[in-house]
């Protein structure tokens, strides 16, 4: 009994000195404890409601549309840090990897937020790549910018086409060639591009209106920077090797003109350099060719089109070739990949009006400041229509005298109604 007691005694210690201890415990001041770290949720955007795709060629293929994507990326996000825009860039050998660019534009149906895809240029492949889109996705709105697939099948694949109105410009450019003293015009292309019905068509047009106004149509066969053997960089290399040869024999009074992007730049740089003309570049934009045929950084006029302009003009203007080179003063593809993307946006958040042709100049026209911009739907030399389908000008600044002014004139039905030399069921 007294070893029990003795061992009741022990514990009953034992207990009040830890109570003691939680009694000194709770006396200490919050002060004097050093809580643990609190570690905050991670900082997360808002994610959009709904995504955009768009698809461009690359930096190197087509810097206009490139930036305009960039542009569209700086003020929505991406659709991956989320924002709204996802952006796919396209193979720059796109004849040749069809397949991978119909799975790159389809692939964008398989995010179950994409409201709508857009693709600028419209390259070979985008009306099966709409295909597809729309064989999983009905409710995607597809938009598209200078198509290369045959008109009526991109027709029956999107839901909006936008293109330069190269049924128009068949009969103005050849005016302003005259315009500008041209005795000569040479088109500069490959059978690739002239296998295109609205290229073909295009230069239909150009041959007749040649004609008409006096000037030699002639074409030269140039290697194609796409799907040629020599590539790009070879191809423009042949093009600058051979362009002192063609001056000669047409003449300073002869306008060079080509189908392609990459060929632009050894065109021009020739031009000025042996006082030849150049009228316009098939792409439409102040920075197709020009910066680097002259030699100019435009890093501090990067995304101000009338101080790109000022600055190539002065170039060309000291280099004595005023009047004598042309291009629109704002980029058409970039224009376009900033305006379809917010077209876009509005249709699928409602705000867009009953009226899509007025809808797409007031856009055009917002972010081309001083443009005016015309309008046409495509219609087929019979007259058939295609209603979503919208053909935009404006006028050319031929550097060093300013706007040609020629845009006024109407163009005669006889150019209208001229039709491609091509079979467009074999395309």
């Amino acid at each position: 009994m007294k070893k029990l007691l003795i061992v009741l005694l022990t514990v009953a210690l034992v207990i009040g000195l830890a109570a003691c201890d939680d009694n000194t415990s709770d006396s200490v001041t919050p002060d004097s404890v050093t809580p643990d770290p609190v570690i905050p949720d991670p900082v997360r955007p808002p994610s959009a409601e709904f995504h955009i795709g768009i698809c461009t060629l690359g930096l190197d293929q087509s810097e206009d549309e490139y930036r305009g994507a960039e542009a569209m990326i700086a003020k929505y996000g991406k659709a991956e840090d989320g924002g709204m825009v996802k952006w796919v860039v396209l193979p720059a050998n796109f004849s040749d990897e069809q397949e991978l660019v119909i799975s790159l534009i389809s692939g964008l149906a398989d995010d179950p937020l994409m409201k709508a895809v857009l693709v600028n240029q419209g390259i070979q492949g985008t009306a099966a790549g709409f295909q597809k889109i729309k064989e999983k996705r009905d409710d995607i709105i597809l938009l598209t910018n200078m198509p290369q697939d045959d008109p009526e099948i991109m027709s029956k694949m999107a839901t909006v086409i936008v293109d330069s109105d190269n049924i128009l410009r068949g009969y103005y450019d050849i005016v302003r060639a005259k315009q500008m003293g041209a005795t000569t015009f040479v088109h500069m292309s490959f059978p690739r591009h002239m296998g295109s019905y609205n290229l073909a068509r295009r230069r239909v047009i150009y041959e007749e209106a040649c004609k008409d106004l006096g000037i030699e149509f002639v074409f030269e066969t140039v290697p194609d920077p796409t799907t040629g053997d020599l590539g790009a960089a070879g191809a423009q290399q042949k093009v600058r090797d051979d362009m002192p040869r063609l001056i000669e024999k047409y003449g300073k009074n002869a306008v060079f003109f080509t189908t392609n992007t990459a060929l632009h730049e050894p065109i021009i740089a020739r031009v000025v350099e042996l006082g030849a003309l150049f009228v316009n570049t098939d792409d439409l934009s102040p920075i197709c060719g020009f910066p680097s045929a002259l030699g100019l950084d435009l890093t501090a006029e990067e995304g101000d089109w009338p101080a790109i302009v000022k600055k190539i003009e002065d170039d060309i203007v000291a280099k004595g070739a005023s009047g004598r080179v042309g291009c629109w003063p704002y980029s058409y593809t970039f224009a376009s990949s900033t305006v379809l993307f917010e077209l876009a946006k509005d249709i699928v958040e409602g705000n867009s009006s009953d009226n899509l042709q007025n809808d797409i100049i007031a856009a055009y026209q917002a972010v081309t400041p001083g443009c005016e911009w015309m309008t046409n739907i495509f219609s087929y030399p019979d007259g058939t229509e295609l209603d979503n389908y919208y053909l935009l000008t404006i006028d050319t600044w031929i550097f060093g005298k300013g706007y040609s002014g020629v845009i006024t004139e109407s163009v005669p039905e006889k150019y209208l109604v001229l039709d491609a030399k091509i079979d467009r069921k074999k395309e």
